[in-house]
């Protein structure tokens, strides 16, 4: 059923504006948090600690997948939206929309911070730790992107981005990168994460790093799941567009 449905469903427009919210809404949350974190850390003198900060995305990610990856396949980041169309598995004429729907999320949820408390915690913004280089930043941002790549496509390549195996595997993920990582470049992985809180404050001096570092760790990871998987899967593609339609009971299966 679902390879008959498939070839009409990958480009059937007919339900890109409930993916285009789906993507607006799930960025909005995941900001939200990611960069809250950091601003209610300063907020509250402490009380929400790293460990904390940097963990609640991964559960939010997690959260976001179980409730609407079937929709849009819960992309919430320009560069795994990137990822999916260097790999086969997703219209690349979808993916202007879905960047500006992700960063529409995005500033939306770092103005709701900026209308809360104002700059503090300089909005959660993701910046180079003390006595790191911006290249250093870079380089992990590429190296953490790939891996995180990798995650998703492989989770999808069995179609389990929109079931439990990929919801733990990516929430995961996002968890221990930035357990270990934060401390050296913030372990944003985001494009839009990073560029929302810049723009808010005015500060674009390091946000190359966070626009180009994933980027190009997107396209390493595509690379990789190639030598790992060879060719994109049906399976794969479905995960990443969302069954919606599959899903419609008023679609006629004949």
């Amino acid at each position: 059923m679902v390879r008959k449905h498939f070839a009409f469903d990958f480009l059937d427009p007919a339900h890109e504006w409930r993916r285009l919210f789906a993507e607006a809404w799930g960025t909005f949350l995941l900001v939200l948090v990611a960069a809250g974190g950091g601003v209610v850390a300063a907020q509250s003198g402490g009380a929400v600690t790293l460990g904390m900060i940097v963990v609640a995305p991964g559960l939010m990610v997690m959260a976001i997948i179980y409730f609407m990856g079937t929709v849009s396949g819960a992309h919430l980041n320009p560069a795994v939206s990137l990822a999916f169309a260097a790999r086969g598995n997703f219209p690349w004429g979808r993916v202007p929309g879905y960047v500006l729907a992700q960063m529409a999320g995005a500033v939306a949820a770092a103005l709701f911070l900026r209308a809360m408390f104002g700059t503090v915690g300089s909005l959660g913004a993701t910046v180079p730790g003390a006595g790191i280089s911006n290249t250093a930043a870079f380089a992990m941002e590429v190296v953490l992107t790939a891996g995180l790549v990798n995650t998703i496509l492989g989770t999808a390549s069995g179609a389990r981005n929109i079931g439990a195996n990929g919801a733990i595997a990516i929430g995961g993920y996002i968890a221990l990168a930035g357990l270990w990582a934060a401390p050296i470049s913030g372990a944003s992985m985001n494009p839009a994460r990073s560029l929302a809180p810049d723009l808010l404050r005015g500060d674009l001096s390091t946000a190359w790093i966070y626009v180009a570092g994933p980027l190009l760790g997107s396209l390493i990871g595509v690379v990789f799941e190639w030598i790992l998987k060879g060719k994109p899967t049906a399976a794969g593609r479905v995960a990443a567009i969302g069954t919606l339609e599959i899903d419609d009971p008023k679609r006629d299966d004949d």
